[in-house]
């Protein structure tokens, strides 16, 4: 199978439902976020430097194409024949437990953060602010489109999620957090 196919040349895409959109579609820069929001996370794992962080952000990886699928599939049908790509309850509970347990060691938040701290703390940092540029992405799509609405609320709490993890990690490693 070759990579390449010759059918975007022109600037348009396939998308889940077999229907053809330019590259530059909104939906298009939806799961285009997603995915650079996964990129960002495989770099931060690519440190290694907490087993716990790692695996963590390696369900949060596969959560991320499940929600790269459904924002691809137009129709909302993807997660019917595919049930890994169903985004659920149960996903927005796992952020949220992990916040909370992480959140209990840390110092209570006085002032504002300025993002930076370990390599893989500022790593979090910046993964945070892609996921909140993704969130906007989708909160517009959804303001035209039909979008699950746990799609939406995934991404706001995972970007709490790796606020608390780059607070964390910086703490871990005995670096002070910088405040604003």
């Amino acid at each position: 199978m070759k990579i390449y196919t010759k059918t975007g040349d022109k600037g348009e895409t396939g998308l889940g439902d077999g229907s053809r959109v330019g590259k530059d579609s909104l939906r298009v820069e939806c799961y285009g976020a997603v995915d650079e929001l996964n990129a960002c996370l495989g770099l931060v794992r690519s440190r290694r430097e907490d087993a716990e962080v790692d695996a963590l952000l390696g369900e949060v990886q596969k959560d991320l194409f499940a929600l790269g699928a459904q924002l691809a599939d137009p129709q909302a049908r993807v997660a019917d024949r595919k049930p890994k790509a169903a985004v659920t309850p149960d996903h927005v509970k796992r952020l949220e437990d992990a916040i909370d347990a992480r959140q209990e060691e840390l110092p209570p938040l006085r002032a504002f953060i300025l993002p930076g701290g370990s390599e893989v703390g500022a790593l979090l940092h910046f993964s945070r602010t892609v996921c909140r540029r993704a969130e906007r992405r989708v909160v517009s799509l959804a303001r035209q489109e039909d979008v699950d609405p746990l799609v939406v609320t995934y991404l706001n709490r995972l970007s709490d999620l790796l606020f608390v993890l780059a607070r964390d990690v910086n703490h871990r490693s005995g670096v002070p957090e910088d405040t604003w």
